[in-house]
């Protein structure tokens, strides 16, 4: 009996040491993303799956508001990083390939780059899309009671002094522009948006706020006003939140992708470990598990099949035709340009 039990002693022990050991092995990968709203349903939807599937594997999301400080961040950790994975604003991100910041991502970091959509890949980028996200119409039921299908809704003059625009140079005001400048006629927004400008300059008198707090969704939703534009993923969460007061179009006339690209930092300090998680990220199942969370299109196009037609028709997955290509990293280098004509043409007419 004595030797049984000095037997199971040290079985116990030999286990004790074995789980002391696994955790002092496990590895720790950080992940820098948007914090908020994106954090707490992305932490629910991929992270903490991957970490029930890989328990010797622990994933920090350390969030923050947007690319541009993420970048930031990764700069000042250049000689010595701390972040394994950033996810970010594709232009962002060429920023960051450019200095050397993002390793390339390849075969080696994922099985499933030949499944993702092309628009998730940008050339010079290394890094490829994790979300679509599009521009679509935001109104408040009460105030407007014929759902509206067209972004010329935005011009009806019953809204005056009730529509919500982040203006340039937030993402979403030039996307406006862009999409403004082809519903008026443009035919090639690098060399030229006048008739998108012109356009809003039209806009601008009924406009109540280019700067909408603390996002455009609040005050649309509350009735402070009327109509108005956003992001759809964020969108479709706040509707479900705003007791039907807030609702969420896509125009007939189509929208824009705005793309988060997903890159492993050189360097990193849980480089191996960060691959997988990067190929998780990536897979059908995560993408679709996102989808059916937040709304976010899939970039991966085997996705589609493992979400709900629920989820899927509150997306953009089903209307990739009505997309229209819009080259961020062209964009980039005239957004300043962009800027400067709002500021001088279209912001001081809704004074």
């Amino acid at each position: 009996m004595t030797a049984l039990k000095n037997a199971t002693r040290a079985g116990l022990a030999a286990l004790a040491m074995a789980l002391a050991t696994s955790v002092a092995m496990a590895d720790t990968v950080v992940l820098t993303a948007y914090s908020g709203i994106f954090q707490e349903n992305y932490v629910k939807a991929v992270v903490e799956p991957f970490m029930k599937a890989n328990p010797d594997i622990t994933v920090e999301f350390y969030g923050m508001p947007n690319s541009a400080q993420m970048l930031g961040t990764l700069r000042a950790q250049a000689s010595s990083p701390q972040i394994d994975i950033a996810i970010m604003d594709v232009s962002v991100a060429k920023a960051a390939t450019d200095e050397g910041i993002f390793a390339p991502m390849d075969e080696s970091v994922t099985k499933h780059l030949a499944d993702l959509y092309p628009q998730a890949k940008a050339e010079g980028v290394n890094a490829v899309g994790v979300t679509f996200d599009n521009l679509i119409l935001l109104y408040n039921t009460d105030k407007v009671k014929t759902v509206p299908t067209s972004w010329n809704a935005l011009w009806d003059a019953q809204y005056a002094k009730q529509v919500s625009i982040p203006a340039v140079p937030d993402i979403q005001g030039t996307t406006l522009t862009i999409l403004t400048d082809k519903m008026a006629g443009g035919t090639n927004y690098m060399e030229s948006v006048e008739a998108g400008i012109n356009r809003l300059a039209e806009l601008a008198p009924l406009v109540q706020t280019w700067e909408p707090r603390p996002d455009v969704y609040q005050p649309i939703s509350s009735g402070t006003a009327a109509i108005g534009i956003g992001w759809n993923a964020r969108a479709q969460v706040y509707a479900d939140l705003s007791d039907g007061k807030l609702g969420v179009v896509l125009p007939e006339e189509g929208s824009g992708f705005q793309i988060n690209v997903i890159g492993l930092v050189k360097g990193g300090p849980a480089s191996d470990s960060a691959r997988k998680f990067i190929d998780y990220a990536l897979s059908p199942e995560a993408q679709a598990a996102f989808t059916e969370q937040m709304f976010y299109a899939p970039t991966n196009s085997k996705a589609a099949a493992l979400i709900s037609e629920k989820a899927l028709s509150r997306t953009a997955a089903g209307a990739m035709d009505k997309m229209i290509d819009i080259n961020w990293l062209e964009v980039a280098k005239i957004r300043d340009a962009i800027t400067e004509q709002w500021r001088r043409r279209v912001i001081p007419l809704s004074r």
